[in-house]
């Protein structure tokens, strides 16, 4: 259910089978939660689906019986926002502007980063499993209300 003010999506990628209680918290909050592929357990999903529900597509890394129903991709309409989620971008195979998109949610990279292209908002939330390199460990968020679409970026303390 919105707020006044709109919708707050949780944005996660990269658990890898790790869902800290940090994210569970920072995530508190969203009308709906997206994982951005490479999940890594499906009990990651159920745990999730108590605090909003959950839209979730496979990652590289997401194999077995468990992961095969879960879509390469997906298109939601959140509000007036119309969001494309993806694991990989490399893989994108639509073009997010043309086919009226507002944002393409990714994950894969493990880099936090949002960027706006051709007016689509691509969002990375980053990496919320275990640490990777020197990358952060982090999720987001966006907010989408009837006249636009902003995201965050939130670095947790892990």
């Amino acid at each position: 259910m919105p707020s006044a003010t709109g919708y707050r999506v949780g944005l996660i990628a990269d658990t890898h089978g790790l869902l800290r209680p940090e994210a569970m918290e920072a995530l508190r909050g969203s009308d709906l939660v997206i994982h951005a592929g490479d999940i890594g357990d499906p009990a990651i999903l159920k745990r999730l689906s108590q605090i909003a529900p959950v839209t979730a597509v496979r990652g590289n890394n997401d194999k077995g019986g468990w992961a095969s129903h879960l879509p390469h991709t997906d298109l939601i309409r959140v509000g007036a926002a119309l969001i494309y989620v993806i694991h990989d971008l490399a893989e994108l195979d639509l073009e997010p502007a043309a086919t009226g998109c507002s944002v393409v949610v990714s994950g894969h990279s493990h880099r936090p980063t949002q960027e706006w292209r051709d007016g689509v908002l691509f969002v990375n939330p980053g990496s919320a499993g275990p640490r990777r390199f020197s990358l952060p460990v982090a999720l987001g968020y966006l907010l989408v209300s009837a006249e636009r679409v902003d995201a965050g970026l939130i670095e947790l303390q892990a």
